[in-house]
């Protein structure tokens, strides 16, 4: 792979200019354009209202969706600033220019907004629940007398059943967002490369291979072609753009530290409990030379207590929380400088982190949120409450659209769940199925409805539950 390439400024779609002025006036770079895109779509706003841990938590500081992006953007671009200019001064790559390294700032600024786009309510909880229900349910229901599953292939069938936040995200960018025309947003090439995970169809994803980008579905079907485009164009062949890398560690840091200090400020961990779940997940790593996470911790409590802080734990578990991240930081970038040669070269398959001090504290940092706070009393009565929730619109929802736009005699409760979904959503379907065979209408009826239900905030999908059961 080339640096050339993969920055490709180009578009699926190429409209008039709208402008009678002779002299271009607009001297954005085309991904400062791909910026201004998505802080003005509606799939973005919606991250406001979307869980990142605490579903429907009234609190104005926990992290939603939308915050936990903007973090993840600011980490990312300020990630790729630091890689980028180290390849400048150590002349590691000739064809690198200093334009290209603004260019990388500019698309992980962006690919860190969108990377979660498409994630439905109720956090990766809300994407557990697509997945159950369709494994537990699509068979059960029938097209004139024939068997869903049988009618669709098996890739459109693994479709459903392995639904992913992160296949959705390019679906949203690139076809939901109906403004205008038929490609989305229509984003550069190189920002969709970007936040292109999992290059694998549902086909290809195996969670326990060795290599990383493979673990999780990454593509739905119904953009096989986007993808094979974005390939072309950014020349990738099938493997992960570097900047994904880059990308991944951002989001890896913002949710760790994130997910330990909204914890704290749940009551869910306490800086006692912090220190002893330290010492004992980091014990099999052995001495951190660089970086000892739990003593780093307590130096700031006694630092904190000598400066007669009013709340010394709580300073030090916020101040210690941006040494983690500077420290991660510092890894990732040794860890991408280290394999910039096996990245470039689309053969590294695993994440920046390996083999850095950086492996100890990810895995101490991911162990201790999922106990203490995923796996909290609040949190599960919560889920179990948004997974009805789930359950009950898609029970409603999937047999309605089954029958949509077909010749099979609707009912009336039929017809009016149909009419409660976007028209923009119908319009994407109408595009999407003209020519196509009947069982492609069928899979892409069926990605309607999870179209509409990943697009749902937390409190759209509670109140649509409450209005259509009678629970007033």
């Amino acid at each position: 792979m080339n640096w050339t390439k993969l920055l490709s400024k180009k578009r699926a779609g190429v409209y008039p200019a709208r402008s009678k002025l002779k002299t271009n006036i607009d001297l954005r770079s085309e991904f400062e354009k791909d910026y201004h895109r998505i802080i003005g779509s509606a799939s973005f706003r919606r991250l406001q209202d979307k869980t990142q841990v605490f579903p429907l938590d009234k609190s104005d500081f926990i992290r939603t969706r939308l915050t936990h992006s903007l973090e993840v953007s600011s980490l990312a671009k300020s990630l790729g600033q630091n890689i980028a200019e180290y390849i400048l001064q150590k002349n590691m790559d000739p064809e690198f220019t200093y334009p290209m390294k603004d260019d990388i700032c500019n698309i992980l600024m962006c690919a860190g907004l969108i990377h979660d786009i498409g994630n439905p309510p109720f956090g990766h909880f809300g994407e557990d629940s697509i997945r159950e229900w369709f494994q537990k349910h699509l068979s059960s229901y029938y097209f004139k007398g024939q068997r869903i599953t049988d009618i669709l292939d098996e890739q459109m069938v693994r479709d459903f059943y392995l639904f992913e936040g992160n296949a959705q995200a390019l679906r949203v960018v690139t076809r939901l967002h109906f403004l205008t025309g038929e490609h989305g947003m229509n984003l550069t090439y190189a920002l969709l490369a970007a936040i292109l995970k999992y290059p694998a169809t549902s086909l290809e994803v195996d969670e326990n291979v060795e290599d990383i980008s493979r673990r999780k579905v990454g593509i739905f079907h119904s953009e096989e072609e986007i993808f094979h485009e974005i390939m072309k164009e950014t020349g990738m062949n099938g493997s992960r753009h570097p900047l994904s890398f880059i990308l991944e560690a951002a989001d890896d840091i913002a949710y760790l530290t994130a997910d330990i200090e909204d914890a704290y400020k749940k009551d869910c961990i306490n800086y006692d409990l912090l220190v002893r779940e330290l010492y004992d997940e980091l014990q099999p790593y052995g001495e951190n030379e660089d970086f000892n996470a739990a003593e780093v911790l307590e130096h700031q409590y006694r630092k904190a207590r000598k400066r007669g802080v009013k709340e010394p734990k709580l300073y030090a578990v916020q101040n210690w929380l941006v040494k983690v991240q500077s420290y991660m930081m510092s890894c990732a970038t040794r860890g991408f400088i280290e394999h910039y040669d096996e990245i470039m070269a689309g053969e590294w398959k695993q994440d920046i982190f390996a083999g850095t001090g950086a492996e100890g504290i990810r895995s101490a940092l991911h162990n201790i949120a999922f106990r203490n706070a995923f796996e909290s009393m609040p949190i599960l009565r919560i889920e179990l409450g948004a997974g009805k929730m789930m359950d009950d619109i898609l029970e409603r929802f999937v047999p309605a659209f089954i029958v949509y736009d077909t010749d099979e005699k609707m009912g009336m409760i039929e017809h009016k769940i149909t009419q409660l979904v976007s028209e923009n959503y119908k319009q994407v379907y109408h595009s999407c199925a003209e020519g196509k065979s009947e069982a492609e209408k069928l899979y892409l009826r069926l990605h309607l409805v999870t179209d509409y239900v990943s697009g749902m905030t937390d409190s759209f999908a509670r109140d649509l539950y409450q209005e259509v059961n009678g629970i007033l």
